[in-house]
């Protein structure tokens, strides 16, 4: 009867370790995907901060005319007459760009000046400009900035006299 008690008790005992292992493998395993979606979950937020969504139809951004002293000769005085609207791929950049608009004038204004009439006559030299433009606006203007999809500069008026 001893062996009875005993052989019970083992049974038992290895039935309850039996019953513990599942219940870690279950509980490891839950954690696991709730691990795995949490990091999921994290990597496509943060794919959509890096990806802002675009809006449908364009958007324009109008920077108001100004007028620059062109680099060249001491003596000559140049002048340079622009107009510009930034195409823009949502209304957050929209938004930003207008409530920023004193830091966009002041960047345009510093780029534009340092242009020669020169450069600006041959069509290379306004696609340069533009690049310029685009890199210039592309650095920040605040800590808490979101990405600016600015994706095209269109020149509305374009002077040089």
């Amino acid at each position: 009867m001893a062996d009875d008690a005993s052989g019970k008790s083992r049974g038992l005992f290895a039935l309850a370790v039996v019953a513990v292992l599942l219940v870690a493998a279950l509980v490891a395993t839950n954690l696991y995907l709730l691990l795995r979606e949490d990091r999921s979950a994290a990597t496509e937020n943060a794919e959509q901060a890096k990806n802002p969504e675009r809006a449908k139809d364009p958007i324009f951004v109008r920077v108001d005319p100004f007028t620059v002293n062109l680099q060249g000769d001491r003596f000559a005085n140049r002048l340079l007459y622009v107009g510009l609207s930034l195409q823009v791929g949502n209304r957050e950049t929209q938004d930003f760009l207008r409530e920023h608009m004193p830091q966009v004038r002041s960047r345009l204004l510093i780029l534009h000046s340092s242009q020669t009439p020169e450069s600006l006559a041959t069509l290379e030299g306004k696609q340069s400009l533009v690049r310029g433009i685009l890199a210039a606006l592309a650095e920040p203007m605040a800590n808490q900035q979101p990405e600016l999809l600015i994706d095209d500069v269109l020149f509305t008026e374009f002077i040089v006299q």
